[in-house]
């Protein structure tokens, strides 16, 4: 055969497997995901839920990697639902049955008990370390149905943090994809872009998530809002992302970072009436959530919420990792003042970068976001290496939703007459095409009276399949 008919075969042939596996990262990804799962649970104490976690996700993971190495795409559907089955549906079924759950739901079940009885969730006089509660008052409303019905599968805690992260989740789902189509045929030659929904299945199979949707953690609500408040600022929508976002702040400190990040977003490309409209919804919720239990016993909420958790308290925390301000604590001579003198000169030039060059685009604010939260976990003196779901979340979720539009569009800035300023997709190619169509009317981009549209989100060119 000469060279020519060789190189047509080439091209009309179609790829076989050992060429499609060998351009795609799911199957392997999937790999370290088993290895991890593996590692972790033959390395935990046996009886515990992250033993039972462990051997339940290393198998799921193996079989969905199998899953993914079959399918002709990248990505693909099946393998994520096998994962969550495997890594997040299956070991929480099993602990919920045997009755085994992480420290945080009994905390979260007793400080509902405290919030409707003393008006405060905290404990004000702590000695043990199940006695200290360090989230936010909103955070007791998760045991509320425990509260209520006593002890139950259905009232634990845990379901009810596995509910706010689905239900945070589909409404970021929800948001991304409205008025939204999906390119089954893109340039790039993959067979689909991926699909908002299917994006959320692969996020909650990540272990970093599934491990905590299992064995009971805080953190997954708290970051699903984020995605929430990330969501609807890629959609224009001040107030909402506002309120989504300061409902994640009544829940943990973790989520006090997005705010200012958010509205820095708003204000560099919406302007600053909508950078004030999130900036009052973020903090009216959150205010409105904290200050009552501050005023009914300041004290308790200091030690509580302060001190506890950053190990400046006489009871150590939990949160024990050999992260770099745990070994600034154990070897430097006054090692905690040192820890929090580092965590407020990188709070400092987090905000002084947000005004120097403030993010434009949602994926660009996630991405700084997990700068600031992961310079504030590795120099606390008490954390936990799960804090890890912030900034891979982050990074992770913008990448997959940025290929929701049907064009690969570019942000460009016009001023409409009266001084009103429209931000507007330009596609290529293709006639301008504007989103936010809540504050935008439908006639080739051109903007309603008195209306800011912003649309934040760039596109990511990883090929990724439905």
């Amino acid at each position: 055969m000469s060279q020519a008919a060789r190189k047509q075969a080439q091209q009309t042939r179609p790829a076989g497997k050992s060429s499609r596996l060998g351009q795609r990262w799911d199957w392997p990804i999937l790999v370290v995901c088993a290895i991890s799962a593996l590692t972790v649970g033959l390395l935990s104490a046996a009886n515990t839920s992250q033993h039972a976690w462990g051997l339940f996700a290393a198998a799921g993971y193996a079989c969905a990697t199998l899953s993914a190495a079959r399918s002709p795409t990248p990505w693909p559907r099946t393998a994520a639902v096998i994962a969550v089955t495997g890594a997040a549906a299956l070991p929480l079924l099993y602990l919920t049955a045997i009755g085994r759950a992480q420290m945080e739901v009994g905390v979260v079940e007793r400080a509902a008990g405290l919030l409707f009885s003393s008006g405060t969730p905290y404990n004000s006089a702590p000695h043990a370390v199940r006695d200290f509660n360090p989230y936010l008052p909103g955070m007791a409303l998760f045991g509320t149905p425990h509260l209520l019905f006593g002890e139950s599968p259905f009232s634990s805690a845990r379901l009810w943090f596995l509910a706010g992260f689905l239900g945070a989740l589909a409404g970021a789902v929800r948001a991304l994809t409205k008025n939204r189509t999906i390119d089954a045929h893109p340039a790039d030659g993959t067979a689909h872009r991926i699909t908002a929904r299917t994006g959320a299945l692969w996020l909650t199979a990540c272990p970093v998530v599934a491990l905590p949707l299992s064995i009971g953690g805080v953190d997954p609500p708290v970051i699903a809002l984020i995605c929430l408040a990330l969501a609807y600022t890629d959609q224009g929508s001040a107030i909402r992302a506002g309120l989504a976002v300061g409902v994640a702040a009544a829940l943990k400190w973790t989520a006090w970072p997005a705010i200012p990040v958010v509205i820095a977003v708003f204000a560099a490309v919406a302007g600053k009436r909508a950078a004030v409209k999130c900036a009052l919804t973020a903090t009216t919720i959150a205010a409105l959530a904290i200050l009552p239990a501050a005023l009914v016993d300041g004290s308790a909420s200091y030690q509580n919420v302060v001190l506890y958790p950053l190990g400046l308290g006489p009871t150590a925390s939990s949160a024990q990792s050999p992260l770099l301000g745990h070994l600034i604590i154990s070897l430097v001579p006054d090692g905690k003042t040192v820890t929090m003198v580092l965590i407020a000169l990188s709070a400092v030039g987090t905000a002084i970068s947000l005004l120097v060059r403030p993010p434009r685009t949602t994926t660009a604010a996630a991405d700084r976001l997990a700068l600031g939260l992961t310079l504030a976990i590795l120099l606390s003196p008490a954390t936990r290496i799960g804090y890890a779901i912030y900034p891979i979340v982050l990074v992770i979720w913008p990448r997959f939703t940025a290929r929701l539009s049907i064009s690969r569009p570019h942000l460009r800035a016009s001023e409409p007459p009266h001084g009103r300023r429209t931000l507007e997709y330009a596609a290529q190619p293709g006639p301008m095409v504007s989103l936010g169509q809540s504050q935008l009317s439908g006639r080739s981009g051109s903007p309603s009276s008195g209306n800011v549209s912003c649309v934040c989100t760039t596109v990511c060119d990883m090929p990724l399949s439905a």
